[in-house]
């Protein structure tokens, strides 16, 4: 586990603690199985075990952690019913962000879209994490244009075991590169105001991972649910 920052003393313990263990385990340096001792982590994070226990349990109810009383926290395995579901909402959302902002007519939004699409293709040799944060400023982009941010997070809240099966399935040979070809389609559905072919762009973009799931459970056994 790489070194634990220091907290910031003016802000509450545990959102800063779930915090950090949540993106741990989405970046999976946190691997499913990883044992997550309670008394351990207070010490690391210099803090009493009860702004640790808050953490876990909201992990816990976004199903990233397993909580046996008495026993021992583990990171979850990646649940592929929840990840299913994950995207089902996902979908859903974002086909209807994508027609609002294709009726908009909106340039401007297609042009900063097209300039974040062009910085994710430049960062698509240069290691998951910068590639991953310039693919959801794009997705988190579309939402705000839209005026729903808020759902933006609520997808964020579900998608635990969604993201880290992406996050396994990324290094597959041309997985990047297919991704800004992605959200290259759908900027230029946009720009012409077609919402179909937007939508129809987003559904192929948002079906890759789920579709390769045997593909990934054959090289991480481990990692994921039957």
């Amino acid at each position: 586990m790489k070194t634990i920052p220091k907290l910031d003393r003016t802000r509450q313990a545990a959102p800063q603690v779930f915090g950090w263990l949540r993106e741990a385990i989405i970046s999976l340096e946190l691997a499913p199985g990883t044992a997550l001792p309670r008394n351990e982590l207070a010490e690391r994070f210099e803090l009493s075990q009860t702004p640790v226990r808050d953490a876990l349990m909201q992990l816990r109810q976004e199903g990233l952690v397993d909580i046996f009383a008495q026993h021992a926290t583990r990171v979850s395995r990646i649940d592929l019913h929840s990840a299913e579901q994950a995207q089902f909402l996902r979908c859903a959302i974002e086909l209807e962000v994508l027609r609002s902002l294709a009726l908009s007519g909106d340039a401007a939004l297609h042009a900063r879209l097209a300039a974040m699409v062009d910085l994710q293709a430049a960062l698509a040799s240069h290691g998951a994490e910068e590639f991953i944060a310039a693919d959801q400023a794009f997705h988190r982009a579309m939402y705000e244009a839209a005026g729903v941010p808020d759902l933006y997070e609520l997808v964020r809240r579900r998608s635990g075991h969604l993201d880290r099966l992406r996050r396994l399935d990324l290094p597959s040979p041309g997985n990047p590169e297919r991704v800004v070809r992605d959200h290259r389609r759908i900027v230029n559905a946009l720009a012409k105001g077609d919402a179909d072919a937007a939508q129809a762009a987003l559904r192929a973009h948002l079906s890759g991972t789920l579709s390769r799931v045997a593909d990934i459970r054959a090289r991480h056994p481990e990692y994921v649910t039957q």
